[in-house]
């Protein structure tokens, strides 16, 4: 499901869905993800909440808990995937590309959290994995690999969420 509480030029909500379905697709994530398109203002509330961090951020990764995933009663669930169209709207214009670009540059990463991948810990495993999949999915360089070349030694703000007991990211 993709919700778009705040729009993106040039990227309609049944472009996006299409989208997710090929970036699942080419990760290997067959489970649904959810996507959320919102402000910055919602994106560090969200950040706010579930790690204490009270700051914006471009993206925010909820993988779904081991119970949502194994229920026979609709398609598993991966996770939920929070972004800052702000954010994203910004950077964008800073690398030279479109927003819409950006937005799936961000939905990219995120389905690599929700698939397990974690760069913060793997030795540069989902860095390759996400420009691979960058070429393949036709986008513009990947998050991880700007972090790289701008000589940051913390990789990116993005980071992978845990759900509180009862509580829903998106």
């Amino acid at each position: 499901m993709v919700i778009l509480e705040k729009p993106v030029a040039a990227l309609s909500r049944s472009a996006l869905e299409r989208f997710v379905r090929e970036a699942r697709s080419a990760a290997g994530l067959k489970d649904r993800a959810n996507v959320l398109l919102t402000s910055s203002s919602a994106v560090r509330a969200l950040n706010r909440r579930f790690r204490g961090h009270d700051k914006e951020t471009d993206v925010l990764s909820f993988p779904a808990p081991a119970l949502e995933r194994t229920s026979r009663r609709r398609p598993a669930l991966a996770g939920d995937i929070a972004i800052s169209v702000d954010i994203a709207a910004k950077n964008a214009a800073r690398l030279g590309h479109s927003p819409a670009q950006e937005v799936k540059v961000l939905v990219l990463h995120g389905i690599l959290h929700l698939a397990g991948f974690d760069h913060e810990r793997d030795n540069g495993r989902m860095a390759r994995r996400e420009a691979q999949l960058r070429q393949v999915l036709r986008l513009p360089v990947a998050l991880i690999e700007r972090a790289h070349s701008s000589g940051r030694k913390k990789v990116s703000r993005k980071r992978t969420m845990r759900y509180k007991a009862g509580a829903k990211a998106v």
